[in-house]
């Protein structure tokens, strides 16, 4: 456990780590930018600034920040290091979703683009698909939870390959591109909705801290000290798939945020969840800011998936963490 002081200078690194990527962020792009311009309103910089660059920054920020809670959250429920919103079945259901949308030629599902809902009615039917498994026998486990994510996804993924094998060319470059993961500009009442619920689930998880640390020393450990475990497992379940479905409905899905963010810092700062969420929280959201930011600048003016970039850093992370490990789920 770490002491006050401790956790002080690490709230205070990772905050300041989140702050400086996000007020960076904004200022580079292919085309240079005058400040006072920007705050005078004058164009084309105040509408560079406030309409392409900084909502994406945001989302960016709430996306990296969603996953890697997620990912933290995951991993407590399965003791699990690899363990991912992708592990369980929650990104791949939330993208076979979108890619079923965008076969069925839906532009639009109400005043939303079709693969917003879409992929969130995807995610949330491989949530009550996966709880409805999983407590069959009247008691939830996570080694249950685990082998019945891991086989709607294996579904899921081979859905979606058939989907792409029938579709057509336009169709096809559609779901390769949604399932690359993405950053674009979103409106600010959109943001204001994602980053209210992203909070929400924030004080949640911050308030459950505790008793995450009690149940990533195991099941039986938790339950002798009171905790009530299936309650407890329901709530990280759902409230680590509701971040995943939030930000995976508007990005498409970003691999290794929810595996190379939380497991860094448990090397460094322990299991203590109490300082690993938020931590996780807003190293995760400065990591995926500057994910973005060389997504959009590095082939300038093409951009390249943001997916592509934290694979290409989350890849060799995740063959060094199979090498390095050393028995047991659970490091």
């Amino acid at each position: 456990m770490l002491n006050r002081k401790k956790f002080t200078l690490v709230i205070l690194a990772a905050a300041g780590f989140f702050l400086l990527t996000a007020l960076v962020a904004p200022l580079i792009g292919s085309t240079k930018i005058d400040m006072l311009r920007v705050w005078h309103g004058e164009s084309p910089d105040h509408e560079i600034f406030f309409y392409a660059r900084l909502p994406r920054v945001i989302l960016a920020a709430l996306t990296g920040g969603a996953l890697a809670l997620a990912g933290v959250i995951f991993q407590a429920l399965l003791r699990d290091a690899l363990a991912t919103p992708f592990t369980l079945g929650v990104q791949s259901g939330s993208a076979l979703g979108a890619v079923l949308a965008i076969c069925s030629g839906w532009q639009t599902i109400g005043i939303f683009p079709a693969t917003w809902p879409a992929a969130f009615i995807g995610a949330a039917i491989t949530i009550a698909i996966v709880i409805s498994i999983a407590t069959q026998s009247r008691r939830m486990s996570s080694f249950t939870l685990l082998l019945t994510g891991v086989a709607i996804n294996a579904m899921a993924m081979a859905a979606i390959l058939f989907l792409h094998y029938s579709a057509g060319f336009a169709q096809s470059f559609a779901i390769v591109r949604w399932l690359m993961g993405g950053i674009e500009s979103r409106d600010y009442m959109t943001l204001t909705a994602l980053a209210v619920g992203i909070c929400i689930s924030f004080s949640i998880a911050m308030k459950k801290s505790n008793q995450l640390n009690l149940l990533s020393v195991g099941e039986e450990w938790a339950a002798t000290r009171g905790v009530n475990l299936a309650s407890l497992m329901l709530m990280a379940y759902l409230l680590g798939s509701f971040l995943t479905a939030s930000v995976t409905a508007f990005t498409g899905p970003i691999g290794f945020i929810g595996l190379l963010i939380p497991h860094a810092l448990r090397l460094q700062l322990g299991a203590d969840h109490r300082t690993l969420i938020p931590a996780s929280f807003l190293v995760g959201g400065g990591f995926l800011i500057l994910c973005d930011t060389v997504a959009r600048t590095a082939m300038a003016p093409a951009e390249i998936p943001v997916g592509v970039i934290t694979a290409l850093i989350g890849g060799p992370f995740f063959i060094w963490l199979l090498h390095s490990r050393r028995g047991g789920l659970w490091m």
